[in-house]
This record gives structure tokens, sequence and C-alpha cells, in this order.
């Protein structure tokens, strides 16, 4: 049993007007969802649509910092603060992610862990010190004492960069391989094989919903689904579960610039996914959810003539 955690950033369920709402453009299957007012919906594809909670009881737009630290945490850092925080986690959170992200909690319970996301260069450069004050990912990564994932990895196949064709660090000189969304998903694929838990990150959708530029949505949208439906239709499903979640909403309403108070946009696939579509509600959820299933499934695992029963 293996869980694999796809964080979209800025992904939420927008109204159902495609003038506004890029996900209901044609061809989109996978994240063709929009705001009905329901909850939990089964879906074609064999999964579960699970709208989630990102306002966290607190008022204003929702934002990176404390949606993420809540997310991959199950502790509300908006209420902790009483706001929203954006950008990177201030030192508040950074204590709620030293002592309780997913990654570590994964770790201290002697399960494989890993944040697939390769770093450039630049990132070793720089002192620890700092590195505690980027991303919350980077910080999650942080306090579990995991090594990160550099662009050599990409070539090996080990990682995948944030934005999965490896574009961007193209234009930039480096050398490493061209991905078509669809080899991407297979090089995650491959890679969850080796962890009990995976995450990935992409916030191309949150930079896209920022811009307000509905061609340019389509498309990261686009490259997004096929890059999704590769993976599942390589990973196995009878050992994995699959979970896509987002922080906050953004590029699922391209009338406003900002973030959105919309649910955001959860979707499950594969084994324990029935079991844990009814455990999320808020962002809250997630984390205590997935780290829920990983216990019981290690704990069947060793059986009853484990010694370490």
């Amino acid at each position: 049993m293996r869980v694999v955690l796809i964080f979209i950033d800025g992904l939420g369920l927008g109204p159902d007007d495609a003038r506004v709402n890029p996900c209901l453009q044609e061809g989109l299957k996978l994240l063709a969802c929009c705001e009905n007012g329901n909850g939990v919906v089964s879906t074609d594809d064999g999964g579960f649509l699970v709208p989630t909670e990102a306002t966290l009881g607190v008022e204003g737009l929702p934002q990176s910092a404390t949606g993420q630290t809540t997310l991959f945490t199950g502790i509300n850092g908006s209420k902790l603060l009483g706001r929203h925080l954006q950008g990177y986690p201030n030192e508040t959170l950074r204590s709620i992610l030293r002592e309780h992200s997913i990654l570590k909690q994964v770790k201290d319970r002697g399960l494989r862990g890993a944040f697939i996301n390769a770093y450039r260069p630049l990132f070793f450069q720089i002192k620890e010190k700092t590195r505690w004050r980027l991303s919350t990912t980077t910080v999650a990564t942080l306090s579990a004492g995991l090594s990160f994932f550099r662009v050599d990895d990409i070539g090996n196949r080990r990682s995948i960069y944030h934005d999965f064709t490896n574009e961007s660090l193209i234009a930039r000189g480096f050398d490493v391989p061209r991905f078509s969304a669809e080899g991407a998903g297979r090089v995650l694929s491959d890679a969850s094989r080796n962890f009990d838990f995976l995450l990935y990150e992409y916030f191309m959708t949150d930079r896209a919903g920022h811009s307000q530029n509905m061609e340019g949505a389509r498309w990261v949208l686009a490259g997004l689904e096929r890059f999704l439906s590769a993976f599942l239709e390589e990973v196995d499903l009878t050992e994995t579960l699959v979970v896509m979640t987002s922080d906050h909403g953004n590029v699922e309403d391209l009338s406003v610039k900002t973030h959105t108070r919309n649910r955001v946009m959860t979707r499950l696939w594969g084994r324990g996914a029935e079991g844990v579509k009814d455990r999320i509600r808020s962002l809250e959820d997630v984390t205590p959810a997935i780290l829920d299933i990983l216990a019981s499934n290690h704990l069947e695992g060793r059986g009853e003539n484990d010694p370490a029963s």
C-alpha cells in the first residue's frame, strides 16, 4: 500500500460557466469539475470528487502559506494566526511544519517518504537557515531530514520538475530531457513504486489564474490533464491511493485576478479511496486521513506473527 499526494496550487471548483472557468473547456475529463453545491460525487473514471473547504473558518481570501501548512500538517494555520498568510510560511507556521509535516510523520512511522520535485543547483548553494524560509514544501522536507532531488535526478527518471516537461529548465540552459506531459506522468508512476508516500507539487495553475489569460490557463490545464491521465494509466491503483488536492481556488474563475473562496478540487482514485472520501471535508482532514490509511495498512502488512507487532 502506498499513497501519492499530487498538490495542484490554486485549483478550486468554479462556476458552471466556460467563459470564466477554463476547467470546463472541451476535452477535459479529470479536471472538468465545477461547483454544484453537493458533497462527494462518484466519477466516471472510478474515482471520487470531494469538494473541500479551504477558507478554514477565517474571513478573507485563502492564501498559500496558511493553506499549504494546513494541508500538509492537518493543523489549521489560518485559525492559529487569526488570518490567511500569502507566500512562504512565517516562523509560527514553520514551527507547525517542523513538528507535524506529513513527510516528518511518515518518516517517524518508519515509512519511506519523499518530495519528488527536483531543485536547481542554486538551492544547494544557499545556507540552510535560508532554506527554512522558503516554500512550505521545502520546509516540510527539511522537517523530515529528507534529501532533496537535484536536476541530475530528472535525467535518471528519479525526479520531475515543477512544470514536469522541463521546458523552463531547458530555457535556462540546463541539459535535461524534454518530457511530454504523458512521459512525465509515467516517470511519476515509476518513482512512486519506491516509496510508501510520495508528494508532488505543481503550481503553474496558480500562475495561470493570476494572469487571467484564458488561452494560457486552458493550455496549462490541458497539459495537466494529460499528465494525470498518463500517471493514472500506469500506476497500480490496486496498491496505491492517489490524492489530488489544492490549497485554495484561483484558476477556476478568471473573472477575478485574486484567489477565491471556492471549495477546492480534491480527487481520489485507487485503493482506500472509498474510505477516505467520507473523511475529507476541509484542508485540515487530508493529512490525518492519509496517515491513518498508511498506518492501518502498515500494521495489516506486518501481521499477527510479526515480533514488532
